[in-house]
């Protein structure tokens, strides 16, 4: 399949999803129907295609964000890096101290063991796209609050929509839960993909849990393979 016709799929699959949500779940595909369809295409202007939004306009939008209170003890928003055209997006639960102090995403201590992780995939972190569920760092390095979290996934949804990337690893518990608006722990949401937007998520062990508990590298690096393998086999 080529990159073009693999492309075509993913945005079919994308307008059936958007359907579906808003409660869409069949097709009337009765002869009269065709005709009336077959009568409309031919008489109908030809729709301009909607622009897809920039990175750059969303992080304008998101501005100095004041949204929630996190924007009162941060130093730097942390917006994410990467290539604009990733297929592999990462996304982690938010800023730690050395990512809040520099304003880049995943620069400390598990930064280095994600940038590993990249590398053991033969990518890059120029590649790939980095981005958290919040954008500024919770005071102690807490967990994101409902309500903080809420604030800021429409953003990170905008991200990816964005980019759109073939695959999404969702890091920790945090993120995949957000992502994938389920209470499971991370334990039961490893190792298989699951769906958000019309786009394969794969959650994993977040690399800081990896510095704690190294017995898990293993885990990650089975769910890590699926993704490669899901990267290779739609290109």
């Amino acid at each position: 399949m080529s990159n073009v016709q693999a492309k075509i799929i993913r945005e079919v699959r994308n307008t059936l999803c958007c359907l579906k949500e808003s409660g869409c779940t069949g097709f009337d595909c009765s002869p009269e129907s065709l005709k009336t369809l077959a009568c409309l295409g031919r008489a109908a202007t030809p729709a301009k295609p909607v622009a897809q939004e920039r990175l750059a306009d969303i992080r304008d939008d998101l501005g100095e964000c004041t949204r929630c209170s996190l924007s009162g003890g941060r130093t730097h928003i942390v917006f994410g890096e990467g290539s604009l055209h990733a297929q592999l997006m990462f996304v982690g639960e938010g800023p730690g101290l050395d990512e809040d102090r520099c304003g880049r995403p995943f620069v400390g201590a598990a930064g280095e063991l994600l940038t590993k992780i990249i590398a053991a995939m033969n990518l890059t972190r120029e590649t790939v796209y980095i981005a958290n569920i919040v954008k500024c760092r919770p005071p102690g390095n807490r967990n994101p609050k409902p309500e903080e979290i809420a604030r800021c996934l429409p953003f990170l949804k905008r991200q990816v929509a964005a980019i759109q990337p073939r695959v999404i690893c969702a890091l920790g518990k945090i993120a995949a839960q957000a992502l994938l608006d389920a209470q499971a722990p991370i334990s039961r949401l490893r190792g298989q993909f699951h769906e958000v937007m019309g786009i394969p998520v794969m959650p994993t062990f977040h690399p800081a849990y990896l510095l704690r508990n190294p017995a898990g590298k293993k885990d990650v690096w089975s769910d890590v393979q699926q993704i490669m393998q899901k990267l290779k086999s739609d290109s």
